[in-house]
């Protein structure tokens, strides 16, 4: 094998690796994980190739975007899990504390949200 050849083996190798290493970070990654607690609103299986099932928790208390405006807290994500979605679909309008993963980009087989539930920590009555 010539110097050339060589080089130009190592320079695409090195490339293929920098690419790799770039998709698995956008991708696969799991930027933060924490747990949301609000009552669900929804639960739905929706797509048009990959179905996905996507949720909707509103959280207590009030956020305001802009200055001078009152707005509910809203936590949208996506569920890893047929079994978790069905429970959660079973059980809409009550009390949930969810476990979820945060990635740096979607990927069409894993939902519309860069948030995917993994896990439900506990399910409660909503308090009136």
């Amino acid at each position: 094998m010539t110097t050339g050849k060589k080089i130009i083996s190592i320079i695409t190798i090195i490339i293929v690796v920098i690419l790799g290493a770039l998709l698995y970070y956008r991708y696969f990654f799991v930027f933060g994980e924490g747990v949301k607690a609000g009552e669900l609103n929804y639960v739905v299986k929706k797509g048009y190739v990959f179905k996905t099932y996507e949720g909707k928790l509103i959280q207590s208390g009030i956020k305001s975007k802009q200055t001078g405006t009152l707005q509910n807290n809203e936590f949208e994500f996506s569920i890893n899990s047929k079994q978790i979605a069905e429970k959660m679909m079973s059980n809409g309008g009550k009390f949930y504390e969810l476990h979820y993963k945060e990635y740096k980009n979607t990927l069409p087989w894993r939902g519309f949200s860069v948030y995917v539930v993994d896990s439900i920590i506990s399910v409660k009555e909503p308090q009136l």
